[in-house]
């Protein structure tokens, strides 16, 4: 067999698996999960949404949170999460404040568990472009708390412009029981894939209105070395077989 034909082969073969590698890597992260509601007068419990969150925050270092507590009822116009250093203007929703442990009436209510208060959340109309949400600077990670989503029809979808600019569907199920609760979040893993605002809307036709709490965000600082298990197995074939193309040609050589 021919040394310097295997060894381009299988050099050749180590370049596909590092591009593959780099683009896995850099592929961003989703987070999903959702609890069924039950009814619009109920709050519920959320295991599955709360797991996914406990994942997205387990992959950032102190990320900002904006939980509405304490916010005045009425359009809020900027939010502030302070613990990424950043500020966003809003261009739709209107805070409500809600007893805690009970809904609106309509299966709408806040997450942040503050039991001594009332609970504050973002309710807005969930058409084509519900809102939008413009952030003082570019940020790797944003992550929500979507209530009664899904009962009327229609996904909801988040597209993000920057760096990374995409449009998602957050898979949430439709025709469902009111007063449901899902966690979705997205981790971008690559500077280049940074976004500037983030804007929700609806894949039904009509408006719904949904109600948001814990908006969350992380700078690219904020990401925690979170690289997907497919990825390092390529990246380190990648690396075996450039070492193995190099020894077949040194032995050719020598």
């Amino acid at each position: 067999m021919n040394t310097a034909k295997s060894a381009l082969k299988i050099s050749a073969l180590a370049s596909v698996l590092l591009t593959a590698s780099v683009a896995s890597y850099a592929a961003p992260i989703l987070y999903f999960g959702e609890d069924i509601g039950d009814g619009e007068n109920s709050v519920i419990a959320s295991p599955n949404s709360d797991a996914q969150q406990a994942a997205f925050l387990a992959a950032l270092i102190n990320p900002g949170v904006e939980t509405f507590e304490g916010m005045a009822t009425g359009v809020p116009g900027v939010v502030n999460f302070a613990g990424a250093g950043v500020t966003a203007t809003l261009s739709g929703g209107t805070v409500i404040s809600q007893a805690d442990g009970t809904t609106n009436g309509f299966g709408r209510y806040g997450v942040t568990d503050d039991p001594d208060e009332n609970e504050n959340f973002l309710e807005t109309a969930g058409g084509t472009n519900a809102f939008t949400l413009t952030f003082s600077n570019p940020i790797a990670a944003f992550g929500f708390y979507g209530i009664d989503i899904g009962d009327f029809n229609g996904q909801v979808t988040v597209t993000t412009v920057g760096g990374l600019n995409q449009l998602f569907n957050v898979g949430n199920s439709i025709n469902t029981t009111g007063g449901g609760i899902l966690f979705w979040g997205v981790i971008s893993t690559s500077v280049a894939e940074l976004f500037s605002s983030v804007t929700f809307g609806n894949t039904g036709s009509g408006d719904d209105f949904f109600a948001f709490d814990d908006f969350t965000v992380g700078s690219f600082e904020q990401v925690r070395e979170v690289p997907e298990p497919e990825s390092m197995l390529l990246f380190s074939m990648g690396l075996g077989l450039l070492g193995m193309g190099r020894l077949a040609k040194r032995s050719k050589t020598s």
